[in-house]
């Protein structure tokens, strides 16, 4: 008998869920590529978070927008994913005590974003460990504030902002070669 009440209560609060997939299967789908870095698995967590979300559509409250939400249950879906099959190499140490790491400054090479750039990044996101990759995806991939960022992930601004900051050294640790070598 409770079950309605839910029901109608989700109702009132989120759009039919057939719209919603329909609208946001795209915002999906990219969330869960760049979490993956691949199109079959992104495939598989955006399928596993539209199922996670049809489930909770009676938890959604309303107190924020819907792309959040579903930010949040994709994002989820992938790290749950990532950290199951635990696949290839991880960046995990910074090394800047052995590494003079280069800055990404406003050169005109630099601004010249090329295929093959985009490439390396994508490879350093993919090597990222799941929580970095999630906090650098939404920040600096997506878009997000800090505070958006954070509350998809669940944690503070705080947190994301050191989970952040960890994977950009990261990022630039994997980058340095590929930029020293263009510079020349």
């Amino acid at each position: 008998m409770n079950e309605p009440e839910e029901q109608s209560e989700a109702e009132s609060t989120l759009p039919e869920f057939d719209s919603i997939v329909e609208e946001h299967s795209d915002f999906v789908y990219n969330v869960a590529f760049r979490m993956m870095g691949n199109a079959e698995d992104a495939e598989d967590v955006a399928q596993e978070a539209f199922i996670s979300a049809y489930r909770a559509r009676h938890r959604f409250r309303g107190d924020s927008k819907v792309t959040t939400w579903l930010y949040r249950i994709t994002t989820n879906a992938a790290l749950m994913r990532l950290r199951k099959e635990k696949r290839g190499r991880s960046l995990t140490q910074t090394g800047l005590d052995d590494m003079d790491i280069p800055s990404w400054g406003e050169t005109p090479e630099g601004l010249a974003v090329t295929s093959e750039l985009g490439e390396k990044i994508r490879e350093g996101i993919a090597m990222l460990q799941p929580d970095l990759r999630a906090a650098v995806v939404m920040r600096d991939v997506s878009g997000l504030s800090n505070t958006e960022a954070a509350d998809s992930l669940g944690i503070t601004v705080s947190s994301l902002k050191s989970r952040l900051h960890r994977g950009r050294i990261l990022l630039r640790k994997h980058m340095s070669d590929y930029m020293e070598s263009s510079r020349g």
